[in-house]
């Protein structure tokens, strides 16, 4: 017989305040499991229109993903792999730019002594 151990929590909180006849309104369901957590949250402010919020986050509580009101979605990992691409294209283009002035110094220093 095998055993088998699962758990997850879920978790609401919703408040609503009211001033001046202008009324602000925030809920948040929080699900979590071992695969990560879903955080969806619901705003008003007085006067806007109703925000929708969606943030999800793997197993080690890495930001993966989110959705915000305006229905975007943002890939985090994404981000995260263009900037490491960037920092190494830019480490490429410094290593680049240094052997070229290296020759450039080469080539100078064998027209100098020739």
């Amino acid at each position: 017989m095998s055993n088998f151990s699962y758990t997850a929590s879920s978790s609401f909180s919703s408040s609503m305040s009211s001033s001046n006849g202008q009324t602000r309104s925030y809920s948040q369901i929080t699900h979590s499991d071992p695969s990560g957590t879903k955080v969806h949250r619901t705003i008003q402010e007085p006067g806007e229109a109703r925000r929708v919020e969606r943030v999800e986050y793997d197993a080690n509580g890495r930001r993966i993903g989110s959705e915000d009101g305006r229905g975007r979605i943002e890939d985090v990992t994404d981000k995260e792999d263009a900037e490491r691409e960037k920092t190494e294209e830019e480490k490429k283009e410094k290593k680049e730019k240094k052997y070229l002035a290296n020759m450039e110094d080469e080539y100078a220093k064998r027209e100098g002594g020739a």
